[in-house]
């Protein structure tokens, strides 16, 4: 008595990859990447982009009042000065007629 075997044929072509997705649970590129915490501490993470460092902020709660201000203050748009030059014009046309050749 013979045993059949099938084996299932998967017939792969540029059409199938427009349907799905590569089947990844962690993708490959992933970077090593120091954060820093607000209280100076580091620590080495998997980033993935390519960073050197990571800063992370202050927390507001933690902030004195001067430094919560000064801290909104930097964050505000800067005002942006506006010149006005007042330019006298005393030009008189009529001076260069003569160089005017008819």
């Amino acid at each position: 008595m013979s045993l059949k075997v099938f084996q299932q044929v998967r017939y792969l072509n540029s059409k199938a990859a427009s349907i799905t997705k590569p089947h990844r649970l962690t993708y490959a590129r992933i970077y090593p990447t120091v954060l820093v915490r607000p209280d100076g501490s580091t620590v080495t993470i998997r980033y993935h982009e390519p960073r050197q460092i990571i800063k992370l902020p202050p927390r507001e709660d933690e902030l004195s009042e001067a430094e919560r201000k000064a801290r909104e203050d930097r964050r505000k748009p800067k005002q942006k000065v506006v010149f006005e030059d007042d330019i006298e014009d005393d030009f008189d046309s009529n001076k260069y007629l003569k160089y005017l050749q008819k």
